[in-house]
């Protein structure tokens, strides 16, 4: 692989990362005049809040958001307590961090979720939650209901995550198995008044998938979340099934939620990166869903019609994609969603000359792996031959953490403290 084109594609990464920086992302929504706070469009008078002002949450950006809104309110803040991931590094005054178990959830988390639900139930009418959700926020907030128990909840877990289900289908599920998820939360707080602050992984940036939208009316019911169930063959006792808050309940009428953040701030930052590199970027769509390996297919066609006819757009282009596809895991190797695309890109562009391809997790993580990603480019799967090293056997059973690490083609870049899914990108030159 080109040298200069590897870097490139890590330099329009990290612009992408600075782009949907969650403080910045913050900082942006959020204003304090010593008064008044604004939030978007409502401003709240910090006189009328002369109990408590508690900021709560979770979430893998969930920290630096509440670093921002430290940094905002200052000594006006009570106190309040975020479940973050391990490793976690943002360091807070006034807010504590509860490492918690992702993806899978963990004692930990579950202690961190019920002292938050005790707090919203005994906040009043002077007290306001502040919350701050990213992506993450469903697995970092395990609060099953009974009679279902933690490890029963960490299974069905394990199953969905390993079955191929989108976002969508996952957190439908949860919001049913949960006390706190799916406008639970705000249910609690109904006393109180909730500003909840959400910088968005998921596609189309539906409040009530985000996180699992603890104070968000939930249009999904426990009809969907079994339908879900039955798709993928997963079985739970029917008592473990409970309806949520819908839209119009009163629970939310002292409630704003609010999108500081999303992917299209990460693609455009990538975008103009790219053009000061000088390619000429083409963005595909921010909301790129469904299987990884047929959307990676898509992408390496669009990649050979540059190569050979200069459209959709001339060379040297940047072609760029966001969103999160999924992976229907039928082998036992290891690997996310971001390396099976860069493996079965790299499949199918074999012999190509002039193409990179990249994806990596915004969060810096992907799947169970240590690496954020990989890059590849055209000539990776015939020198992967030359070494006895099949690509294709490697991407049936589901191991291109293991291609990749012999092949020098991971993207580590540790925890980035933000999320909004995943950089998929493509640079096609003329050399």
């Amino acid at each position: 692989m080109s040298q200069p084109h590897r870097k490139h594609a890590l330099e329009i990464f990290r612009a992408a990362l600075e782009a949907a920086d969650p403080e910045e992302a913050v900082a942006r929504h959020l204003r304090f005049d010593g008064r008044t706070l604004r939030a978007g469009s409502r401003r709240y008078a910090l006189s009328a809040f002369d109990r408590r002002i508690h900021v709560i949450g979770a979430g893998k950006a969930s920290a630096r958001m509440a670093r921002a809104v430290e940094r905002i309110l200052g000594a006006r803040l009570s106190g309040g307590l975020i479940n973050v991931p391990d490793g976690t590094s943002t360091k807070l005054r006034r807010i504590r961090l509860n490492p918690s178990g992702h993806p899978v959830p963990d004692q930990r988390g579950l202690d961190g979720a019920r002292q938050m639900i005790e707090l919203a139930q005994k906040a009043g009418k002077r007290d306001l939650l502040i919350c701050v959700i990213s992506g993450g926020a469903s697995a970092l907030l395990p609060l099953p209901a009974p009679p279902m128990t933690l490890p029963e909840k960490q299974n069905v877990t394990r199953a969905l995550l390993a079955s191929g289900a989108n976002i969508h289908e996952l957190n439908a599920v949860r919001k049913h198995l949960s006390l706190i998820k799916g406008g639970q939360l705000a249910r609690a707080a109904h006393a109180a008044t909730v500003l909840t602050l959400i910088l968005s992984d998921v596609i189309g940036d539906d409040l009530d998938v985000i996180g699992s939208g603890p104070t968000v009316p939930d249009r999904a019911t426990t009809d969907e979340a079994r339908a879900v169930l039955k798709k993928y063959d997963i079985r739970v006792p029917p008592a473990w099934l409970h309806e949520t808050p819908k839209p119009g309940d009163p629970a939310f009428a002292r409630v704003q939620n609010l999108i500081v953040g999303s992917n299209r701030l990460a693609i455009d930052g990538a975008a103009r990166k790219a053009r000061e590199l000088g390619y000429n970027p083409l963005v595909l769509s921010s909301s790129i869903e469904g299987e990884t390996r047929e959307i990676a297919l898509m992408h390496a066609a669009i990649a050979k019609e540059i190569v050979a006819n200069n459209r959709p757009v001339r060379r040297p282009a940047c072609v760029l994609s966001g969103g999160e596809t999924t992976v229907t895991v039928r082998g036992r190797g290891l690997g996310g969603r971001n390396q099976e695309f860069v493996l079965a890109a790299a499949i199918a562009i074999e012999g190509v000359e002039g193409v990179t391809v990249f994806s990596a997790g915004t969060d810096g993580i992907d799947g169970p792996t240590p690496a954020a990603g990989a890059i590849a480019d055209g000539t990776v799967v015939q020198k992967a031959r030359k070494q006895e090293i099949d690509a294709r056997t490697y991407l049936n059973d589901n191991d291109s953490y293991h291609f990749f690490e012999r092949m020098n083609g991971l993207v580590r870049t540790g925890p980035t403290g933000t999320n909004v899914m995943d950089i998929r990108l493509m640079l096609v030159t003329s050399d």
